[in-house]
């Protein structure tokens, strides 16, 4: 279900005919008739710009708005959207394939999407991983980690002060080893955030903007990347940026959130009554928190911000002469935090699949379910079904709740204590924190109850995805085939050898072993299947995606190969999740050649 609250000014006539231009309380916003096959699918991202707005859905297609009256809704002619971001002059769209398409006033190309990936020329560089947009300005960062930039440099946003490169129309090399992107879209200046944790930026800094720490001289660019040394301890989990302010949001050890923020606190407030700017990130503080609140989701427009919290409050400050904190009136500046009243949809049932999107002076809040793959909505839906679940575990009050050893297994630190440790929490809660234990641990997803995954952090493996998790089995089985015999309950008989998998996996796997399975769920025995049209070395690469869905390091893939596998995706009708078997053996076969 959509449900979407809209507040601030409102310069997208086909949004809201019927209201002001100034919305100065948030109201529910349901789309129109023409976009039904799109309203029946989650949204999953809405990206607020200066000439459009784009709603990504979850079925990965997207509509996009426009300032324009005269203009309809456009659906946009893409497939495979991962994510939308814009800026003032810039859109950039990114494909689950890593394909990037991109237009604006900067590139050339102003009305028409176009696909800028191979101008990043070298193969390795080709799939890009991510995209951000400033105000004029587009940042990739590529499956190698490298940041390239293009668009103005009019603020020397693209980390470089040659007077020459006034405007990039192809991508030029930014900074290696880079692991995030942080700009906003109306900003001039982007932060870089390396491996190590270490923050780097360049652009605009009349206000501070970049947290530096150094006296702001008006005018003065920071023309190359640099990096920024007094940031708070902790994890950098989030940075938003407006035209002259920066909030980071860190995670200490005990997975408590606190924001800082720099820059301009005279138009676009830092959460605080001091100077006129700030040029080193300082903490915000919340008088409206409580002991357990903590921060879920945030976003900075061009002057306002807004925090989402997990005792479901919506906090604001900033600039608010349009309405786009929705406090109800139009106070030109609120500097220091204030709730903002909502009203009661799904809201407060379901804080933790809620986002803010905020625009140049308008605000979105809309819900979105948690962003699991495949095999992590799967794991949730049957971690409910007892035949696949052979370990108890018993609540506060007695009740009893069963889990599927192995994946506890292997989410679990492989330290035997853990499953312990992990009944002995078990032990000391209601049956609903229970079960929002065991999402989180088989989803990966702190975000259902940041409380309760702090008591659990220590004895998961917290940064691994799901993929790692099945990588880790495939391996151990091989490695301790006696060991885990009893865990493996599935064949797949060939000439030369049978392979044996866990039920669960395959089931989150293949549409053929699902229907053979859920649709006889008295069946506990095994099951052979006997298939022998891949060779030892395709059924190889396919085992090991089965379980990672990776292709190993160092195979080599020949057409031949890729026409088995083809074969053996429609026999055992594989979920194509991201990136799917095919198109890794068809880049894999382009790159070796």
């Amino acid at each position: 279900m959509n449900e979407i609250l809209f507040f601030g000014y409102n310069y997208f006539p086909k949004l809201f005919e019927k209201e002001s231009y100034k919305i100065t309380k948030p109201i529910p916003y349901k789309f129109e008739n023409e976009n039904e096959n799109e309203n029946e699918k989650q949204i999953k991202q809405i990206s607020i710009g200066d000439y459009g707005i784009f709603f990504l859905f979850e079925n990965r297609k997207a509509i996009e708005y426009f300032k324009d009256p005269k203009q309809k809704p456009e659906k946009i002619q893409i497939e495979n959207i991962q994510k939308i971001t814009v800026g003032i002059q810039n859109e950039a769209i990114l494909t689950i394939e890593g394909n990037l398409f991109a237009k604006g006033n900067n590139i050339n190309s102003p009305n028409q999407f176009i696909n800028i990936s191979s101008l990043i020329k070298k193969k390795n560089h080709k799939v890009i991983e991510d995209v951000v947009c400033g105000a004029f300005s587009i940042y990739l960062l590529s499956s190698n980690q490298n940041v390239y930039g293009m668009g103005s440099n009019k603020y020397c946003q693209l980390g470089s002060d040659s007077k020459s490169i006034i405007k990039a129309e192809k991508p030029i090399l930014m900074m290696k080893n880079v692991s995030k992107i942080f700009s906003g879209n109306s900003s001039d200046f982007v932060f870089l955030l390396n491996s190590k944790q270490e923050l780097f930026g360049c652009g605009y800094n009349d206000y501070g903007q970049l947290g530096l720490g150094e006296k702001v001289i008006k005018g003065k660019r920071t023309k190359k990347l640099t990096k920024i040394k007094n940031i708070p301890k902790g994890k950098i989990i989030d940075i938003q940026c407006g035209a002259t302010h920066s909030i980071i949001l860190i995670e200490n050890e005990n997975s408590k959130r606190k924001l800082y923020s720099c820059g301009d606190n005279k138009y676009n407030g830092l959460g605080k009554k001091e100077d006129e700017y700030t040029n080193e990130f300082t903490e915000i503080k919340l008088p409206l928190f409580e002991n357990d609140d903590n921060i879920l989701d945030f976003s900075c427009g061009n002057s306002h911000t807004l925090i989402l919290t997990s005792n479901s409050k919506l906090i604001g400050f900033g600039n608010n002469e349009l309405g786009q904190l929705g406090t109800g009136d139009t106070k030109e500046y609120q500097l220091i935090p204030i709730q903002i009243e909502l009203p009661k949809l799904r809201f407060n049932e379901d804080i933790s699949n809620y986002h803010i999107s905020c625009g140049f002076c308008n605000s979105f809040l809309y819900y979105y379910s948690p962003p699991f793959s495949n095999l992590e909505e799967d794991l949730i839906k049957l971690f409910e079904r007892k035949e696949f679940c052979n370990i108890s575990f018993k609540t506060e009050n007695g009740e009893i709740i069963e889990a599927h050893k192995l994946i506890l297994k292997y989410r679990l630190n492989q330290n035997q204590n853990e499953i312990e440790k992990l009944k002995e929490i078990i032990s000391n809660k209601s049956i609903k924190e229970s079960n929002q234990i065991f999402e989180m641990i088989y989803s990966n997803n702190s975000k259902i109850n940041p409380k309760l995954y702090s008591e659990i952090k220590e004895i998961i493996n917290s940064n691994e995805k799901i993929e790692e998790t099945m990588k880790r089995i495939y391996l151990n089985e091989n490695e301790n085939e006696n060991e885990n015999e009893n865990e493996k309950d599935f064949i797949i008989e060939r000439k030369e050898k049978q392979y044996k998998f866990p039920k669960l996996i395959l089931i989150m796997r293949s549409e053929l072993y699902r229907g053979m399975f859920l649709s006889v769920t008295n069946d506990t025995s095994n099951k052979v299947t006997d298939y022998s049209e891949l060779s030892n070395k395709s059924f190889q690469i396919f085992e090991y995606w089965i379980y990672s869905n990776q292709i190993k390091d160092g195979t080599k893939i020949t057409q031949e190969i890729i026409n088995e596998i083809k074969k053996g995706i429609d026999y055992f009708q594989l979920n194509q999740t991201n990136p799917n078997l095919f198109d890794l053996l068809i880049n894999k076969f382009h790159n070796q050649n």
